[in-house]
């Protein structure tokens, strides 16, 4: 006669075996996470890695051009000869601002060889290291718009994760009839983890995207200063010349 009233019982401690012994770690989420939402965790995953990886790549390289910079000008502005700097540099400078100052010095040598043009030889010299001096931010930037589509979408990518979990868990809390937090609980965990990687992606991304982007617009001010100061100095010497 007691056996109807004890059945709930069976189920609550059957429910409540379940959930202990179902696993709630970062590990165990991801293996009894939905298809999709696993999908989504490890495209997520995959992204954060890589905006690291670029992270570190471009904090080292702007470091290491700012201190290339700093020699460069000390060479420019001691006094020395330009030629025998421009010699030392060679075919290949390994810095934007060599790269700028070769440029010119190449278009100021080719002056005594090239044809008559409308152009000036000025002219042709300034637009010799702005040419550069894009070419040279081109490269620098160079999957900057990674870092951009991470910090703005990753969290929406998450957050879809997220809404499809949920989703499946409500499919499966309306198959067992059964609403305890032992069952509603991991499924929710399960979907809110995606969210989490999400943000885990896209904060780092928008934080160094915003530094990097202003310590390149910096470095990029710089070298506009001195192409500018390096045609001015040019602009003086063919005065003199004439």
């Amino acid at each position: 006669m007691n056996t109807p009233a004890a059945l709930p019982d069976i189920a609550n401690v059957a429910v409540a075996a379940q959930a202990i012994t179902h696993d709630l770690s970062i590990w165990g989420l991801f293996l009894s996470a939905d298809l999709v939402v696993k999908v989504v965790i490890i495209g997520l995953f995959a992204a954060s890695v890589w905006s690291w990886a670029i992270i570190f790549n471009k904090g080292i390289r702007i470091k290491n051009l700012f201190s290339t910079a700093n020699k460069f000008e000390d060479s420019f502005w001691s006094g020395g000869s330009l030629e025998v700097l421009f010699e030392r540099i060679g075919n290949r400078p390994r810095d934007p601002m060599s790269a700028i100052f070769a440029a010119a010095m190449k278009e100021w040598k080719r002056a005594g060889t090239a044809p008559r043009s409308s152009v000036t030889l000025q002219e042709r010299i300034d637009k010799a290291m702005q040419v550069t001096l894009n070419r040279e931010m081109d490269k620098l930037e160079r999957h900057m718009g990674f870092l951009a589509s991470v910090g703005s979408t990753a969290t929406f990518i998450g957050l879809f994760g997220t809404v499809w979990g949920i989703m499946n868990s409500f499919q499966s809390i309306a198959a067992s009839q059964n609403t305890s937090l032992a069952v509603v609980a991991p499924g929710i965990a399960e979907a809110l983890f995606a969210t989490a990687i999400g943000l885990v992606a896209a904060i780092p991304a928008v934080m160094a995207y915003q530094k990097i982007s202003l310590e390149l617009n910096r470095y990029a001010t710089r070298l506009d200063s001195f192409s500018h100061e390096f045609g001015a100095i040019i602009s003086r010497q063919l005065e003199e010349g004439h």
